[in-house]
Protein backbone atom coordinates (compact mmCIF):
# COMPACT_ATOMS: atom_id res chain seq x y z
CA UNK A 1 0.00 0.00 0.00
CA UNK A 2 1.66 3.79 -1.13
CA UNK A 3 0.47 5.78 1.51
CA UNK A 4 -0.28 9.58 1.07
CA UNK A 5 3.18 11.58 1.73
CA UNK A 6 5.62 9.52 0.96
CA UNK A 7 7.37 8.61 4.26
CA UNK A 8 4.69 9.22 6.57
CA UNK A 9 4.43 6.72 9.08
CA UNK A 10 0.54 4.81 9.26
CA UNK A 11 -1.86 4.98 11.41
CA UNK A 12 -4.88 2.86 12.85
CA UNK A 13 -6.79 4.62 10.03
CA UNK A 14 -4.51 3.26 7.67
CA UNK A 15 -4.84 -0.32 8.83
CA UNK A 16 -8.51 0.18 9.53
CA UNK A 17 -8.97 1.08 5.83
CA UNK A 18 -7.10 -1.85 3.79
CA UNK A 19 -8.56 -4.34 6.74
CA UNK A 20 -12.09 -3.11 5.55
CA UNK A 21 -12.90 -2.70 9.29
CA UNK A 22 -13.80 0.36 12.34
CA UNK A 23 -11.05 1.45 13.77
CA UNK A 24 -12.46 0.63 16.90
CA UNK A 25 -12.10 -2.71 15.68
CA UNK A 26 -8.24 -2.29 15.05
CA UNK A 27 -8.10 -1.17 18.53
CA UNK A 28 -9.41 -4.02 19.87
CA UNK A 29 -7.47 -6.18 18.25
CA UNK A 30 -4.19 -4.40 19.22
CA UNK A 31 -5.52 -4.62 22.99
CA UNK A 32 -6.09 -8.39 23.49
CA UNK A 33 -9.77 -7.42 23.10
CA UNK A 34 -11.95 -10.73 22.83
CA UNK A 35 -15.00 -9.17 21.09
CA UNK A 36 -13.52 -9.39 17.81
CA UNK A 37 -14.30 -12.06 15.30
CA UNK A 38 -11.41 -14.68 13.84
CA UNK A 39 -11.92 -12.97 10.22
CA UNK A 40 -11.05 -9.72 11.41
CA UNK A 41 -8.52 -10.52 13.50
CA UNK A 42 -6.95 -12.07 10.60
CA UNK A 43 -7.94 -9.10 8.27
CA UNK A 44 -6.17 -6.75 10.46
CA UNK A 45 -3.28 -8.92 10.63
CA UNK A 46 -2.63 -8.96 7.31
CA UNK A 47 -2.93 -4.70 6.88
CA UNK A 48 -0.92 -4.62 9.45
CA UNK A 49 1.77 -6.05 7.96
CA UNK A 50 1.32 -4.68 4.59
CA UNK A 51 0.79 -0.87 5.83
CA UNK A 52 4.43 -1.58 8.37
CA UNK A 53 2.39 -0.29 11.02
CA UNK A 54 3.72 -0.12 14.73
CA UNK A 55 1.96 0.67 17.73
CA UNK A 56 2.67 3.20 20.17
CA UNK A 57 3.86 1.96 22.74
CA UNK A 58 3.72 4.92 24.96
CA UNK A 59 0.04 5.77 23.96
CA UNK A 60 -0.43 2.12 24.31
CA UNK A 61 0.54 2.25 27.91
CA UNK A 62 -1.54 5.36 28.93
CA UNK A 63 -4.49 4.13 27.10
CA UNK A 64 -4.44 0.58 29.10
CA UNK A 65 -2.76 2.07 32.52
CA UNK A 66 0.36 -0.42 32.07
CA UNK A 67 3.49 0.13 32.43
CA UNK A 68 4.58 -3.77 30.41
CA UNK A 69 7.46 -4.09 33.06
CA UNK A 70 7.72 -6.30 35.86
CA UNK A 71 9.88 -5.56 39.24
CA UNK A 72 12.07 -8.12 40.20
CA UNK A 73 12.29 -7.60 43.89
CA UNK A 74 15.18 -8.96 45.40
CA UNK A 75 14.63 -8.49 49.63
CA UNK A 76 18.19 -8.78 50.31
CA UNK A 77 22.10 -6.83 50.38
CA UNK A 78 22.72 -6.46 46.44
CA UNK A 79 25.74 -8.48 46.28
CA UNK A 80 24.07 -11.16 46.94
CA UNK A 81 23.10 -11.55 43.46
CA UNK A 82 26.31 -12.16 42.60
CA UNK A 83 27.56 -14.40 45.59
CA UNK A 84 24.44 -16.85 44.99
CA UNK A 85 23.65 -18.14 41.89
CA UNK A 86 20.05 -19.18 42.63
CA UNK A 87 19.10 -15.40 42.76
CA UNK A 88 20.99 -14.97 38.72
CA UNK A 89 19.36 -18.01 37.54
CA UNK A 90 15.74 -16.94 38.80
CA UNK A 91 16.22 -13.78 37.68
CA UNK A 92 17.86 -14.71 34.10
CA UNK A 93 14.76 -17.32 34.12
CA UNK A 94 11.59 -14.16 34.77
CA UNK A 95 13.50 -12.49 32.16
CA UNK A 96 13.30 -15.06 29.58
CA UNK A 97 9.82 -15.87 30.10
CA UNK A 98 8.92 -11.94 30.10
CA UNK A 99 10.41 -11.57 27.10
CA UNK A 100 8.28 -13.82 25.47
CA UNK A 101 5.05 -12.00 26.11
CA UNK A 102 6.93 -8.31 25.55
CA UNK A 103 7.61 -7.48 29.03
CA UNK A 104 10.60 -6.22 30.67
CA UNK A 105 12.22 -7.13 33.48
CA UNK A 106 13.73 -4.70 36.11
CA UNK A 107 15.66 -5.30 39.58
CA UNK A 108 14.75 -3.77 42.49
CA UNK A 109 16.83 -4.62 46.14
CA UNK A 110 15.35 -3.89 48.99
CA UNK A 111 18.09 -5.61 51.94
CA UNK A 112 18.01 -2.31 54.20
CA UNK A 113 14.58 -1.00 55.83
CA UNK A 114 15.66 2.44 53.44
CA UNK A 115 15.70 0.04 50.44
CA UNK A 116 12.34 -1.56 51.56
CA UNK A 117 10.30 1.78 51.78
CA UNK A 118 11.30 2.91 48.34
CA UNK A 119 10.79 -0.11 46.77
CA UNK A 120 7.21 -0.50 48.33
CA UNK A 121 6.73 3.47 47.43
CA UNK A 122 8.10 2.52 43.71
CA UNK A 123 5.62 0.01 43.15
CA UNK A 124 2.47 1.72 45.01
CA UNK A 125 3.08 4.36 42.50
CA UNK A 126 2.29 1.80 39.47
CA UNK A 127 5.77 2.51 37.81
CA UNK A 128 5.47 -1.64 37.65
CA UNK A 129 2.15 -3.86 36.50
CA UNK A 130 3.53 -7.01 39.53
CA UNK A 131 6.09 -8.01 41.52
CA UNK A 132 8.21 -10.91 41.60
CA UNK A 133 9.33 -11.30 44.63
CA UNK A 134 12.46 -13.09 45.98
CA UNK A 135 13.61 -13.82 49.30
CA UNK A 136 15.68 -15.87 51.48
CA UNK A 137 13.32 -15.12 54.37
CA UNK A 138 9.80 -17.26 55.36
CA UNK A 139 8.68 -14.32 57.17
CA UNK A 140 9.39 -11.15 55.44
CA UNK A 141 7.87 -7.62 55.88
CA UNK A 142 8.43 -6.75 52.53
CA UNK A 143 5.24 -9.61 51.91
CA UNK A 144 2.75 -7.91 53.50
CA UNK A 145 3.99 -4.24 52.74
CA UNK A 146 3.07 -5.44 48.56
CA UNK A 147 -0.14 -7.35 49.35
CA UNK A 148 -1.06 -3.48 51.03
CA UNK A 149 -0.56 -1.61 47.80
CA UNK A 150 -2.96 -4.08 45.90
CA UNK A 151 -0.25 -4.03 42.94
CA UNK A 152 -0.06 -8.12 41.80
CA UNK A 153 2.54 -10.04 43.54
CA UNK A 154 4.06 -13.73 43.02
CA UNK A 155 6.73 -14.80 45.82
CA UNK A 156 9.50 -17.22 45.08
CA UNK A 157 9.11 -20.16 48.28
CA UNK A 158 6.92 -20.90 51.22
CA UNK A 159 5.22 -17.83 53.17
CA UNK A 160 3.71 -19.25 56.26
CA UNK A 161 0.37 -17.70 57.00
CA UNK A 162 -0.01 -15.83 53.61
CA UNK A 163 -1.44 -18.90 51.84
CA UNK A 164 -4.58 -17.18 50.98
CA UNK A 165 -3.10 -13.74 50.34
CA UNK A 166 -0.41 -14.08 47.85
CA UNK A 167 1.38 -16.87 44.84
CA UNK A 168 3.56 -18.44 45.52
CA UNK A 169 6.12 -20.40 43.48
CA UNK A 170 9.01 -22.78 44.88
CA UNK A 171 11.03 -25.89 45.31
CA UNK A 172 9.03 -28.92 47.77
CA UNK A 173 12.14 -28.23 50.27
CA UNK A 174 10.84 -30.77 52.99
CA UNK A 175 10.86 -33.44 50.11
CA UNK A 176 14.02 -32.89 49.05
CA UNK A 177 15.66 -33.31 52.32
CA UNK A 178 14.09 -36.23 53.05
CA UNK A 179 15.15 -37.27 49.53
CA UNK A 180 19.12 -36.18 49.73
CA UNK A 181 18.88 -37.85 53.89
CA UNK A 182 17.58 -41.03 52.17
CA UNK A 183 20.00 -41.30 49.91
CA UNK A 184 22.97 -40.73 52.27
CA UNK A 185 21.54 -43.71 54.14
CA UNK A 186 20.79 -45.80 51.23
CA UNK A 187 25.12 -45.33 50.27
CA UNK A 188 25.49 -46.89 53.31
CA UNK A 189 26.16 -43.71 55.77
CA UNK A 190 24.57 -44.34 59.16
CA UNK A 191 26.05 -41.06 61.52
CA UNK A 192 24.44 -38.60 59.04
CA UNK A 193 25.07 -34.93 60.49
CA UNK A 194 22.76 -31.79 59.00
CA UNK A 195 23.88 -28.34 58.29
CA UNK A 196 21.17 -25.85 58.13
CA UNK A 197 19.89 -23.10 56.35
CA UNK A 198 18.87 -19.96 58.13
CA UNK A 199 15.72 -21.41 60.49
CA UNK A 200 13.89 -17.89 59.36
CA UNK A 201 14.27 -19.28 55.70
CA UNK A 202 11.69 -21.98 53.81
CA UNK A 203 14.80 -24.12 52.62
CA UNK A 204 16.16 -23.91 56.18
CA UNK A 205 12.74 -25.39 57.92
CA UNK A 206 12.06 -27.43 55.14
CA UNK A 207 15.14 -29.30 54.36
CA UNK A 208 15.70 -29.99 58.32
CA UNK A 209 12.31 -31.23 58.53
CA UNK A 210 12.75 -33.21 55.47
CA UNK A 211 16.13 -34.64 57.26
CA UNK A 212 14.37 -35.56 60.40
CA UNK A 213 11.78 -37.48 58.74
CA UNK A 214 14.15 -39.55 56.59
CA UNK A 215 15.85 -40.48 59.99
CA UNK A 216 12.43 -41.53 61.51
CA UNK A 217 11.84 -43.13 58.81
CA UNK A 218 15.07 -45.33 59.33
CA UNK A 219 14.18 -45.65 63.12
CA UNK A 220 16.89 -43.60 63.64
CA UNK A 221 17.10 -40.93 66.66
CA UNK A 222 17.54 -37.02 65.14
CA UNK A 223 20.39 -36.42 67.68
CA UNK A 224 20.99 -32.53 68.37
CA UNK A 225 24.92 -32.96 68.26
CA UNK A 226 24.44 -33.64 64.47
CA UNK A 227 22.63 -30.77 63.71
CA UNK A 228 24.30 -27.02 63.34
CA UNK A 229 23.06 -24.14 61.84
CA UNK A 230 24.45 -22.52 58.76
CA UNK A 231 23.44 -19.03 56.51
CA UNK A 232 23.89 -20.25 53.29
CA UNK A 233 27.43 -18.89 52.79
CA UNK A 234 30.46 -20.79 51.87
CA UNK A 235 31.89 -19.69 55.12
CA UNK A 236 29.16 -20.98 57.30
CA UNK A 237 29.22 -24.18 55.32
CA UNK A 238 32.99 -24.76 56.75
CA UNK A 239 31.91 -23.40 60.45
CA UNK A 240 29.50 -25.50 60.53
CA UNK A 241 31.60 -28.43 59.53
CA UNK A 242 34.40 -28.09 61.86
CA UNK A 243 31.76 -27.36 64.84
CA UNK A 244 30.20 -31.15 63.85
CA UNK A 245 33.78 -32.92 64.06
CA UNK A 246 34.25 -31.75 67.35
CA UNK A 247 31.42 -32.97 68.22
CA UNK A 248 30.68 -36.22 66.62
CA UNK A 249 33.97 -37.06 64.84
CA UNK A 250 32.95 -40.55 63.52
CA UNK A 251 30.15 -39.21 61.53
CA UNK A 252 29.97 -40.76 57.91
CA UNK A 253 27.56 -38.67 56.27
CA UNK A 254 26.40 -35.07 55.87
CA UNK A 255 23.79 -33.81 54.14
CA UNK A 256 24.47 -29.49 53.55
CA UNK A 257 21.16 -27.16 52.96
CA UNK A 258 22.92 -25.62 50.27
CA UNK A 259 25.96 -26.37 47.45
CA UNK A 260 28.02 -23.31 48.65
CA UNK A 261 27.64 -24.51 51.84
CA UNK A 262 28.63 -27.76 51.31
CA UNK A 263 31.59 -26.22 49.10
CA UNK A 264 32.89 -24.53 52.60
CA UNK A 265 32.30 -27.77 54.37
CA UNK A 266 34.23 -30.20 51.65
CA UNK A 267 37.27 -27.80 51.96
CA UNK A 268 37.50 -28.57 56.10
CA UNK A 269 36.96 -32.26 55.67
CA UNK A 270 40.26 -32.87 53.28
CA UNK A 271 41.83 -30.29 56.02
CA UNK A 272 40.93 -33.15 58.36
CA UNK A 273 42.19 -35.56 56.60
CA UNK A 274 38.40 -36.70 55.62
CA UNK A 275 38.41 -38.76 52.26
CA UNK A 276 35.14 -37.73 50.26
CA UNK A 277 33.08 -39.93 49.82
CA UNK A 278 35.38 -43.25 51.30
CA UNK A 279 34.91 -41.71 54.93
CA UNK A 280 32.29 -39.52 54.54
CA UNK A 281 29.40 -38.96 52.16
CA UNK A 282 28.37 -35.50 51.50
CA UNK A 283 25.49 -34.36 49.69
CA UNK A 284 24.28 -30.79 48.91
CA UNK A 285 21.25 -28.71 47.37
CA UNK A 286 20.52 -26.87 44.92
CA UNK A 287 22.69 -27.73 41.74
CA UNK A 288 23.11 -23.75 40.45
CA UNK A 289 26.99 -24.29 39.35
CA UNK A 290 28.77 -24.82 42.54
CA UNK A 291 28.42 -28.49 42.44
CA UNK A 292 29.88 -29.27 39.23
CA UNK A 293 32.80 -27.85 40.22
CA UNK A 294 34.10 -29.70 43.32
CA UNK A 295 36.42 -32.08 43.73
CA UNK A 296 34.87 -34.84 43.91
CA UNK A 297 32.08 -33.29 42.37
CA UNK A 298 28.82 -33.06 44.46
CA UNK A 299 25.55 -34.88 44.80
CA UNK A 300 22.76 -32.64 45.11
CA UNK A 301 19.06 -31.90 44.79
CA UNK A 302 18.37 -30.14 41.48
CA UNK A 303 16.05 -27.20 41.95
CA UNK A 304 14.11 -26.66 38.63
CA UNK A 305 14.82 -23.00 38.67
CA UNK A 306 13.62 -22.66 34.91
CA UNK A 307 10.13 -23.94 36.25
CA UNK A 308 10.15 -21.75 38.76
CA UNK A 309 10.68 -19.02 37.31
CA UNK A 310 8.26 -19.62 34.60
CA UNK A 311 5.50 -20.41 36.84
CA UNK A 312 6.26 -17.22 38.67
CA UNK A 313 5.90 -15.39 35.47
CA UNK A 314 2.93 -17.11 34.84
CA UNK A 315 0.88 -16.61 38.09
CA UNK A 316 1.84 -13.24 37.78
CA UNK A 317 0.41 -12.37 34.29
CA UNK A 318 -2.70 -14.26 35.28
CA UNK A 319 -2.97 -12.13 38.48
CA UNK A 320 -2.23 -8.94 36.37
CA UNK A 321 -5.80 -10.08 34.22
CA UNK A 322 -7.46 -10.40 37.17
CA UNK A 323 -7.17 -13.83 38.36
CA UNK A 324 -6.82 -14.84 41.66
CA UNK A 325 -3.97 -16.27 43.68
CA UNK A 326 -2.42 -19.42 43.49
CA UNK A 327 0.26 -21.92 44.36
CA UNK A 328 2.35 -23.86 42.98
CA UNK A 329 5.70 -25.88 44.66
CA UNK A 330 7.63 -28.26 42.36
CA UNK A 331 10.04 -31.42 43.06
CA UNK A 332 13.30 -31.25 43.45
CA UNK A 333 15.69 -33.84 41.49
CA UNK A 334 18.60 -35.89 43.13
CA UNK A 335 21.40 -35.11 41.06
CA UNK A 336 24.16 -38.19 42.00
CA UNK A 337 27.48 -37.31 41.41
CA UNK A 338 31.28 -38.67 42.92
CA UNK A 339 30.54 -37.28 46.51
CA UNK A 340 28.13 -39.55 47.99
Amino acid sequence: MQLRGGDKRPTIRDVASVAGVSRGTVSRVLNGGERVSRQARDAVARAIAETGYTANHAARTLALGRSNTVAFLLSEPQHILFEDPTFARLMGGCTRALAEHGMLLTLVTAGTPADRERAVGYVAARHVDGVLLVSSHAVDPVAEELIATGVPTVVCGRFPGLESRISMVGADDLDGGRQMTGHLLDQGACTIAHITGQMDTPGGFGRLEGYKEALAAAGLPVRPELIVHGDYSRESGAEGMRALLERVPDLDGVFVASDLMAAGACAVLREAGRRIPDDVRVGGFDDAGVAEHLDPELTTMRQPFERISREMVRLLLSRIDGEGDASVFLPSTLIRRAST
